[in-house]
């Protein structure tokens, strides 16, 4: 990697950015969601799976949620956590045609980070509760809440999926925009863990 740096531009390097592990979770998160929301529009009648990988995508959050406190500084939560006048100022830059090259997630990546982990976090909660009546695909908790909750909970469970199809969309959208427009990969970074980057962003 560093033998490429030759090809970038002044005050850009290839640093390692994204640790295995942040790495790994990344496309266990994938494939969970895009084969949990699957099933649970288009899979059968039993839901045992559904249940599963809901439960693998509980543990996933849970370690994000460890790794984004104590994790390697990349990956904490502390370090794509912006303000309102760095993210305004990211966004007013962000239709030019060139590589932003931000060290991490860049301030509108944060949002949509923090965006679908606080969504997925929605998702299995109401899941755990909700109660469809068919007797079969009950959340574990479903007889802990009342009927009407569990009710409330399923609903919420069904329009949630709805919003991660939006985010999931969006975040595809911009994978490609980055990728054709500002000419960008924001995919490899995420397969090999290097990226470049600006040693001295304009953050502010």
């Amino acid at each position: 990697m560093k033998d490429m740096d030759h090809e970038l531009p002044e005050g850009v390097t290839r640093v390692k950015l994204w640790d295995p592990a942040l790495r790994l979770f990344h496309w266990a998160l994938v494939i969970c969601v895009v084969t949990t929301w699957v099933l649970g529009r288009y899979g059968p009648n039993i839901m045992t799976l559904h249940f599963y990988l809901g439960y693998a995508v509980i543990g996933l959050l849970a370690f994000r949620l460890v790794w984004g406190l104590f994790g390697p500084a990349p990956a904490r939560f502390s370090h794509f956590l912006f303000g309102p006048r760095t993210t305004l100022s990211y966004m007013s830059k962000v239709g030019r045609r060139e590589p932003s090259y931000w060290p991490g997630h860049n301030p509108m990546g944060a949002l949509a980070a923090f965006g679908l982990l606080g969504l997925l976090g929605f998702q299995v909660l109401t899941g755990l509760f909700a109660d469809p009546e068919d007797f079969i695909n009950v959340g574990p908790l479903a007889n802990q809440v009342s009927t009407d909750t569990a009710r409330m909970a399923l609903g919420w469970h069904y329009r949630g999926s709805l919003v991660l199809l939006a985010l999931v969309v969006l975040h595809v959208g911009a994978i490609l925009f980055y990728k054709t427009w500002k000419r960008e990969d924001l995919v490899r970074p995420m397969i090999t863990g290097w990226k470049a980057v600006r040693q001295n962003p304009d953050q502010r």
